[in-house]
């Protein structure tokens, strides 16, 4: 046996099935009724294995980078894992949506991310298969994520926020009703995942032959 298959599988793809394996947990806690975990509760806990999963996806680059540890199965499998991640947090906060106006906006969000992530993946094989090109996240679809991030995170610390007492007493009732954060947060995401996903036809234009 060769040394490469005695040593298993390495850190950064470990970090990146985790990463995979925490997506299930995470919808499984964010769904739980009432009765068995109160929503605020499960929110909070929720957030926090989020925030882990998305710890796991800026280390697995950083690390595999840095020691020469990149991996056909990490190619493959990290931006699937990402994509998991964001999919199904999302497609639990459409589900927790307490109101129809936070459910209409966080479903035309989730579509929007989910369009735009078809999208931008067909390019890229289509600029793989056809000129062999690698095309690596810019600035926009790096701010993209951060966004999808602080979004995902605020849309379940707000309502846990406001439910302090000094806090929510501070604030206006309309203001804590409505979870302005939340809204303005999303904007932002919708902002950068259209933009970079604009940006990215541009860029790869020149891959798309309609002859071909």
């Amino acid at each position: 046996m060769s040394n490469q298959k005695k040593k298993g599988m390495n850190l950064p793809n470990k970090l990146t099935v985790l990463r995979i394996c925490l997506v299930p947990v995470f919808i499984v806690v964010m769904m739980l009724p009432a009765s068995v975990l109160p929503p605020l509760i499960s929110g909070l806990i929720g957030v926090a294995i989020f925030i882990a999963a998305s710890v796991t996806d800026m280390l697995d680059g950083k690390i595999a980078r840095k020691y020469g540890l990149v991996t056909d199965f990490g190619k493959l499998m990290d931006p699937l894992a990402d994509k998991f991640m964001v999919i199904g947090a999302l497609a639990v906060i459409v589900y927790r949506a307490n109101t129809n106006a936070l459910r209409l906006f966080f479903t035309l969000v989730l579509l929007v991310v989910i369009f735009r992530e078809l999208a931008v993946t067909s390019l890229r094989l289509v600029a793989s298969t056809s000129a062999g090109a690698v095309v690596a996240a810019n600035m926009l679809g790096k701010i993209k994520t951060v966004m999808q991030i602080v979004f995902i995170s605020t849309v379940f610390i707000e309502p846990a926020l406001y439910a302090i007492p000094f806090v929510g007493d501070l604030l206006p009732t309309w203001w804590v009703e409505n979870v302005p954060l939340s809204y303005l947060t999303g904007g932002l995401t919708l902002l950068f995942t259209v933009w970079s996903g604009i940006n990215y036809f541009i860029g790869m234009w020149k891959y798309l032959d309609p002859e071909k």
